[in-house]
């Protein structure tokens, strides 16, 4: 648990200019609270010890802000940036090298209680502040979500999203 902390906060000094020390980010910074508290939350979850899951999930959202379900998947390297407001569904995934800005949700939209019902979001994704990514919908590798848009449709790699409904208005090259 300390070697993931210490690289969740390396991984925040690299990605936000505005962290001078990982004392400062171990100590000021909610994303790297909340991670940690879901990584616990997530092994219980795992085991079937649920309500202890949701119960330590629901004191990392009173702490930070964020509320991230114990039964979502989280990647390496995810960096919510300020992170109030942000939600992160049950059946939600999160890949590697994910920015996350505050206010996003990754939101079910209905369905069976044993579906998927939140989003798959693929590694390096950038999803902007106010964003709304709702369903059991897949956002591609490398794509950029921007601020304040509703995402309802698949978003294919490597593409820029906006609006809503968000619309594709750029597709970029794979790096």
């Amino acid at each position: 648990m300390l070697k993931d902390l210490i690289k969740d906060a390396k991984n925040i000094l690299i990605k936000d200019p505005a962290a001078k020390s990982i004392f400062e980010v171990i100590f000021c910074y909610p994303s790297i609270k909340a991670i940690f508290y879901h990584r616990i939350a997530h092994r219980l979850y795992k085991r079937n010890r649920i309500i202890l899951s949701r119960l330590i999930s629901q004191r990392a959202r009173r702490i930070t802000g964020i509320e991230i379900h114990p039964g979502a998947k989280i990647g390496d390297k995810l960096f919510i940036d300020h992170g109030m407001g942000v939600v992160i569904g049950e059946t939600a995934e999160v890949g590697d090298n994910v920015i996350i800005y505050h206010g996003v949700t990754l939101g079910g939209m209905g369905g069976d209680k044993n579906s998927k019902r939140h989003p798959t979001i693929e590694d390096d994704v950038i999803i902007g502040a106010g964003a709304k990514i709702l369903g059991a919908i897949t956002v591609g590798r490398g794509a950029k979500i921007g601020a304040n848009s509703v995402v309802l449709d698949n978003i294919p790699p490597y593409s820029t999203a906006v609006g809503s409904p968000a619309k594709v208005v750029t597709k970029n090259d794979i790096p």
